[in-house]
């Protein structure tokens, strides 16, 4: 685009994204770059849950708890492909919260946000129930079973940047700020191909906007030209992933001793997840990684449930990313608030940094920093100020409770589908899962095979829509794929990538 754009954002997470997608529907020229894959740092290291935060009740936020609650039903209309309703099972641990806490508790979960689809919250006979057939014989005889939701978190995002582009906006992977300066009543910015050979672009912006989460301090000493002092405390949480420790689909939340919390999510069919920890982070976010401490951590915390004790040697797989939260003085990482806070600099063109936040309520976030902006916004963008929550994401135009009936059209349109790949392609691309299956009487139609149902066909979808460049944002972002791929399958998906890149850039 020649000219100045309305909107320059730095960091493609669900932050960056999410304001690109609602200034972009308000008709704003927008500008997005991203020094790496799109929701490659906090946002595809999350526990993809879209939830209220149970535990953020002791923390007296009931703002950002009745936030998070409305919008569960929200995001699940808009992408009910990626979105879909959980049942949390709370076991009661006699030495930790009392029963009259967890009840209270959730009764306010219940009536904060508004719930209307998902169901209430319920005592449960543990002794009886089949959620607690996995448990420890006789330790846990009363739980509590809510609702909360769960979310293919990298793929949001990625949706996110999909919308936006379809409105106009221009989206830039492996693309790092390099220098910032206001001229005026603009922003002149330059920003570094980080992957096509180091060329650098100049462009020129009315409002400047960091979202580049654990890097926002970075950010903000690029356009300050100097070490910017940042109000953000970095929070590692590390998951695991073990094979598939019970048969039922429901979750648990389980309480530990040292009052933190973790879950314990079905995952990808053959897998259970575990997570997370909280701990402060020091270093390159970028180089964060599960310790050894935290595997055994997470270990410990289910094994004190579970009948069957859950090992280190039980992890197939981890990942762990840095959260960016606003430093409010607490003195320990998992009572730092996740709420966000919006700071506007307005010595200039105004520059916009956030701070913290949840995955859950990014859309709020963007409209709240629209809102913000909105007096050095144009007239013409206020005209549509609450669109974003009701508009469908990429692939989410059918009903909330409607996918078992996409499902079962894409396999009578495609009898050849196996019914796993049938169901993953309906997860992953909803109704926009025919455009990678188009007119194909077979599989052989769709190309070379990868492993685990990825085909030629799907992976010039990703590279040609999605901004996928390399396998790992193919087999551990746009999909978990990388669970049952080898390294040789993944090694050998990388080199077809390599050959083909530049032609299928997408925009």
């Amino acid at each position: 685009m020649n000219g100045t754009y309305d909107l320059a954002i730095i960091g493609g997470g669900i932050n960056g994204c999410g304001i690109a997608r609602d200034a972009a529907g308000r008709g704003l020229s927008v500008y997005l770059c991203e020094q790496a894959d799109l929701a490659s740092g906090t946002s595809s290291a999350a526990t993809k849950l879209i939830h209220g935060g149970l535990r953020y009740l002791e923390y007296y936020e009931f703002r950002l708890v009745r936030e998070a609650l409305m919008e569960r039903e929200v995001l699940w209309r808009i992408a009910p492909h990626i979105i879909w309703p959980l049942r949390f099972v709370l076991p009661y641990h006699k030495r930790l919260r009392p029963a009259w806490l967890l009840r209270l508790g959730l009764f306010l979960y219940d009536h904060l946000g508004g719930r209307k689809l998902l169901p209430a919250s319920r005592a449960i006979d543990l002794g009886k129930d089949a959620a607690g057939a996995p448990l420890k014989p006789g330790q846990y005889r009363l739980g509590f079973e809510y609702s909360d939701c769960w979310v293919e978190d990298a793929r949001l995002v990625v949706l996110n940047a999909r919308d936006a582009a379809e409105h106009g906006a221009t989206i830039r992977t492996r693309t790092k700020l390099i220098a910032a300066e206001r001229e005026a009543a603009v922003w002149r910015l330059t920003a570094q191909d980080r992957h096509r050979g180091g060329a650098t672009e100049t462009i020129s912006a009315r409002i400047l906007v960091n979202a580049a989460g654990p890097w926002v301090g970075q950010v903000l000493s690029v356009t300050q030209g100097r070490n910017a002092p940042a109000h953000v405390r970095l929070v590692q949480g590390s998951h695991i992933v073990v094979r598939r420790l019970y048969e039922h689909d429901r979750c648990y939340m389980f309480q530990n001793a040292d009052d933190r919390i973790i879950f314990v999510i079905p995952f990808e069919g053959d897998f259970t997840l575990i997570g997370t920890t909280d701990s402060d982070y020091v270093g390159d976010p970028a180089q964060a990684r599960a310790t050894e401490a935290d595997i055994a951590y997470l270990c410990a915390a289910a094994s004190e449930y579970f009948a069957a004790s859950i090992t280190p040697a039980d992890v197939v797989w981890t990942y762990s990313g840095v959260r960016p939260l606003y430093d409010d003085g607490a003195s320990e990482a998992q009572a730092a608030t996740r709420d966000y806070v919006l700071d506007l600099d307005v010595g200039g063109a105004p520059l916009l940094s956030i701070f913290g936040g949840k995955i859950t309520t990014y859309r709020r976030l963007a409209q709240h920093a629209l809102e913000k902006l909105e007096p050095h916004l144009p007239a013409t963008a206020r005209a549509r100020r609450s669109w974003s929550g009701e508009a469908p994401l990429p692939g989410g135009d059918f009903p909330v409770r409607g996918f078992e009936a996409l499902v079962a059209g894409l396999a009578r349109d495609y009898p050849w589908l196996e019914p796993a790949q049938c169901r993953r392609l309906a997860r992953a691309y909803g109704t926009r899962a025919r455009a990678i299956l188009g007119d194909a009487a077979g599989t052989q139609e769709l190309g070379r095979n990868f492993g685990g149902g990825l085909t030629e066909a799907e992976v010039h979808h990703l590279m040609r829509c999605e901004w996928a460049e390399e396998a790992a944002d193919i087999v551990w972002r746009r999909s978990k794929l990388g669970l049952r791929l080898s390294p040789e399958q993944i090694a050998a998906l990388d080199t077809f990538m390599a050959e083909r890149r530049g032609r299928f850039a997408a925009g």
